[in-house]
């Protein structure tokens, strides 16, 4: 008897977690961008610029050198060591390198790994929204159910203790931050989340803060400076600290992240770490080395050119018609295309189909994305003012 060439269908094999996930709405246009001629895109939240020289021959060496093994399961202790001294010197915040700190596979590795170690199913984790995509799934994979806490342009997109309070239960576990915010640009103040603190004690949660854009940050924000999460007093010793080198070090390739918590919460996360990856890569942890020892004044010189663009492109998307949102950090633009009467989606896809520009929908990020774009100005000045001219035009034909 012939064997049957008929291809079963194996959906169902799928867990249910996986399968309710959609793709990430992020790469959706992209994907249709890249079959395209003369698009600019303004979309995919990743530095233009190489890494810093230091870093890349740091990594050389330590390949030509033979360094080709396993590191210890939490990194090079002269990396940790670095990322504590960093952290106190910058923020007066302290950890342990030895039990405090891990470095992971870039800083989605360490978000995976706090979510795993933090939560049962059916535990709740509030996420201020609109908010990077994959804080969400990421809480479902973990068995979490996610409660979104939305923010708006009012009150420039800050999410607040009032925020907050309606929407916890006897079920909330951890709070989420993603500041400098992916996709608004929005900051937290120091007073904001002294407030916040309050709840978070009250009801016994523990705050996830993804801190990975912490020194692309602009204008009074700047003279402000980042207030990193576990610099609260009561926030300390409830806060896991994700962080990495890809924004800040324009590292992404390199996938080197960390995380740094309390102890017990911290190897609980090592626990995770072990089976699932063993160790971050050698190389990439050498040029994490080199790039905090050495690299300083790049990250520097590229958060200036991200604060020109900043300029640059706010100005445009306002004088086009777009009301936008000024941000203060990371770098994203996320004007307001209401204006037009097109939904984000039909907005993104019409403005790739007649300018060839490429932007992702505000919807991708939540639900009180929508009505909104989100414009990355990681790329150069001049393809900035060119996707200008095209928007205004596009626009100018929709209004």
């Amino acid at each position: 008897m012939s064997a049957s060439t008929t291809t079963p269908d194996l959906r169902h094999h799928l867990s249910e977690r996986v399968r309710d996930t959609p793709p990430s709405g992020i790469r959706r246009f992209f994907e249709i961008a890249a079959t395209m001629e003369d698009v600019i895109s303004l979309g995919i939240g990743e530095p233009d610029f190489v890494s810093p020289n230091s870093a890349i021959q740091a990594g050389i060496d330590s390949l030509k050198a033979g360094r080709t093994s396993y590191t210890s399961n939490a990194g090079l202790k002269e990396l940790r060591t670095l990322i504590v001294e960093e952290y106190d010197e910058r923020y007066g915040v302290s950890y342990n390198p030895e039990d405090e700190v891990l470095v992971t596979v870039g800083c989605s590795e360490a978000m995976q790994l706090a979510m795993q170690a933090l939560l049962d199913p059916g535990d709740e984790v509030l996420i201020p929204e609109p908010c990077f995509v994959s804080y969400g799934p990421n809480a479902r994979f973990a068995g979490g159910e996610v409660v979104h806490v939305p923010t708006s342009v009012e009150h420039n997109f800050q999410v607040t203790a009032d925020d907050i309070e309606p929407h916890l239960t006897d079920r909330s576990k951890v709070l989420f931050l993603g500041y400098p915010n992916n996709p608004t640009g929005a900051v937290l103040r120091r007073e904001t989340l002294e407030e916040i603190s309050r709840l978070v004690v009250e009801h016994d949660l523990m705050v996830v803060s993804d801190e990975i854009y912490d020194r692309l940050i602009y204008g009074t924000a700047r003279e402000r400076g980042h207030v990193c999460v576990p610099s609260i007093d009561r926030l300390k010793n409830r806060t896991v600290l994700l962080n990495g080198f890809s924004k800040n070090y324009a590292m992404t390739g390199w996938r080197l992240g960390f995380a740094c918590a309390p102890a017990p919460i911290l190897q609980a996360m090592h626990k995770v770490h072990q089976y699932m990856i063993m160790s971050a890569p050698t190389v990439a942890q050498e040029a994490a080395i080199a790039a905090l020892r050495e690299g300083q004044e790049d990250v520097e010189r590229m958060r200036n050119s991200y604060d020109e663009r900043r300029r640059v492109i706010v100005e445009g998307l306002n004088e086009a018609g777009l009301p936008t949102f000024e941000p203060e950090g990371a770098f994203y633009a996320f004007p307001d295309i209401t204006s037009t009467g097109l939904t984000s989606e039909q907005f993104v896809r019409q403005l790739l189909e007649e300018e060839q520009v490429a932007c992702v929908p505000g919807s991708a990020f939540g639900p009180s994305g929508e009505g909104y774009v989100r414009c990355s100005y990681a790329t150069g000045l001049d393809d900035i003012k060119e996707a200008l001219v095209r928007i205004k035009r596009f626009a100018s034909k929709h209004q």
